[in-house]
């Protein structure tokens, strides 16, 4: 059990540290309480305060001293290598995702951060956005950040919709806090706990960058709904889900959100949104002979 010394970490400093060593804490814990004795083969018990596994339970399957894993989930200063991690990992039967935010919060990744400024991206990024029309499609960063769009995708959107106290396009921003009068997105309920979790994943690569905290900070002050999902500790990998958008004239589309990686530019992605079905490619084809921009909301947020 070795206790690290702030002043030799080279990467980040110490407040840095101190915000993922609490981040590590409340994930550590959440985990803990999802695993219940019987899925890991252990009796269930008696006069079992909280739901989930005990700290001795969790120290004791992972082959782990308990001083120590409680020390780790207190969030105090200690090493923890990757074959002991993993152990933890595997006790709290983690995901591949789970488990590299994991590793992450505990400072094992090496993985280069992602700059607080958007990236520049090439003009070619834009035509080949044009090109896939009429095809919605779109370039975010792991914030939800909306960096560049082809027309299809502007029009299933407002021209007043909401944005980020910067001025950002943001979709989570603008799924959580545009007013349901006239939000596009009929499909919140379902699709913000994955969404949520997503951020969640990429925040774990940030913890204590400034952009990153304000990030979270002003969704936690604007939406009751962000905090209580943000406080259930999940993470999750981008991958295809459904989005039901509603438009004053094509109607309802419900399309596909699928995710390529965009070479050269680290933590940004293209979104495609594909049609679930014949009427939706046809809404689709519609949408993208409207005017250029999207549609006038009947209120202002």
């Amino acid at each position: 059990m070795t206790v690290l010394d702030d002043r030799t970490a080279t990467t980040v400093g110490p407040r840095r540290q101190d915000r993922r060593r609490t981040e590590l804490a409340g994930y550590l814990k959440a985990c803990r309480a999802r695993v219940s004795p019987e899925d890991v083969g252990l009796p269930p018990g008696l006069r079992r305060r909280t739901p989930g596994l005990r700290r001795e339970e969790v120290a004791q399957l992972s082959g782990v001293g308990v001083t120590w894993y409680t020390w780790l989930e207190q969030g105090r200063p200690i090493n923890a290598s990757e074959q002991v991690l993993a152990a933890v990992a595997r006790t709290l039967r983690l995901d591949d995702t789970e488990r590299e935010h994991l590793f992450r919060l505990a400072g094992l990744s090496a993985s280069p951060s992602a700059q607080a400024d958007p990236p520049v991206l090439d003009p070619s990024t834009q035509a080949i956005l044009d090109a896939l029309a009429p095809l919605p499609a779109a370039v975010s960063n792991t914030r939800f950040d909306v960096l560049m769009y082809n027309r299809s995708y502007e029009s299933l959107f407002g021209t007043n919709r909401t944005v980020t106290p910067s001025g950002r396009f943001n979709s989570i921003w603008c799924t959580l806090l545009m007013p349901p009068c006239c939000n596009p997105f009929l499909n919140r309920a379902e699709a913000l706990p994955r969404m949520v979790a997503v951020l969640r994943a990429a925040y774990g690569k940030h913890v204590g960058e400034p952009v990153w905290e304000d990030h979270v900070r002003g969704l936690s002050a604007r939406s009751e709904l962000f905090r209580d999902l943000w406080a259930r500790q999940e993470v999750a990998p981008p991958q295809t889900s459904l989005r039901v958008f509603r438009h004053p004239k094509v109607g309802v589309l419900r399309l596909n959100a699928s995710y390529l990686t965009l070479p050269g530019v680290p933590e940004t992605y293209v979104v495609v949104y594909l049609p679930e079905g014949p009427g939706d490619r046809a809404r689709i084809e519609e949408l993208a002979t409207l005017p250029p921009g999207g549609w006038l909301n009947s209120c202002h947020s």
